[in-house]
């Protein structure tokens, strides 16, 4: 296993990446090959899948606004888009059509790699060839006529399926045809495959996903996340207070003396406990006289009659 195939199976795990996510970063990696046309084909049957079509060309445009450096995804995804114009959905022309500023600015692609050579040709040519696809309607149709009935054949020669076999199985835009594509004996383990085979590669990888790890956490917070942090900690200091009024009610701490009340403007409310302690045991052994007014009255005033 190379590299970078490791580090991109890392990727996808770290990220989360969908079936039809790891299906076009793997047609439009950076290895110096083409991308398979069985791939490509998979892709292209996803297509018809409304969850899957979002994914797949998510991923697609995100391929094409790639860096110079990475001029082997713009290169490949483009490929991708023009195989998917032929044989994948309707849709797909559509959405390109109502994005074909992002794929005219590719005419101006240029890389220059490390021995002068400039990497940028091959994909100005091929953003020509997509562009002359999709202004051309008339073109569109045939070319996605010969490319079905050419797919069909080769499914036919491949697999032995009959006609009204492969009629049935070609009624797509169901969830059992996502299912079944994305379930190759290929894809369907991408754990088995980020599994390294020796400790080298278990190394490399821990590597890997030790920097992606530091990456993430040193991006800053953005500001809304900041504003529910301090949201939580207000409703939480609120809760905390409101806790211990209820327990210092319950035990009758929230009597005017024990709670400070009356006792002037500048009398402190926040004493700590061991004060609070001393102040309640000196309210117990205080023996308070009771008011003059409340006196009991001789019985003379209660009773007039028993006056002499």
């Amino acid at each position: 296993m190379t590299t970078s195939a490791l580090r991109r199976q890392v990727k996808n795990l770290v990220h989360n990446y969908s079936e039809a996510e790891i299906k076009v970063r793997e047609a439009t990696s950076n290895d110096p090959w083409g991308p398979p046309s069985s791939l490509m084909s998979e892709i292209a049957d996803l297509t018809f899948n409304t969850v899957a079509f979002a994914e797949v060309m998510g991923m697609l445009w995100r391929r094409l606004n790639d860096s110079g450096k990475n001029w082997r995804h713009v290169y490949k995804a483009l490929t991708l888009l023009d195989y998917l114009l032929k044989t994948g959905s309707e849709r797909v022309a559509h959405q390109c059509r109502e994005n074909l500023y992002t794929i005219q600015t590719l005419k101006d692609f240029q890389y220059i790699d490390r021995d002068g050579k400039d990497q940028g040709v091959n994909v100005r040519e091929k953003v020509k060839q997509v562009m002359a696809l999709l202004k051309d309607e008339e073109r569109l149709r045939q070319e996605r006529t010969h490319a079905l009935k050419t797919k069909e054949r080769m499914a036919l020669e491949g697999t032995g399926i009959g006609s009204g076999q492969l009629g049935f199985s070609r009624a797509r835009g169901s969830p059992s045809s996502y299912n079944s594509s994305s379930s190759s004996p290929r894809y369907t383990s991408d754990l088995e495959q980020a599994r390294p085979q020796t400790s080298g590669e278990e190394e490399l990888q821990l590597q890997l996903a030790l920097a992606m790890s530091r990456e993430e956490a040193e991006k800053p917070v953005p500001p809304a996340s900041r504003r529910d942090e301090d949201l939580q900690l207000r409703l939480a200091l609120r809760l905390s207070r409101q806790e211990r009024k209820e327990v210092r009610s319950w035990r009758g701490d929230d009597s005017p003396v024990a709670n400070g009340a009356g006792a002037g403007p500048h009398r402190r409310r926040d004493r700590g406990p061991e004060r609070e302690e001393r102040e309640e045991e000196k309210l117990k052994t205080t023996q308070v006289p009771p008011s003059p007014e409340w006196l009991p009255l001789p019985p003379a005033v209660l009773h007039p009659g028993l006056g002499g």
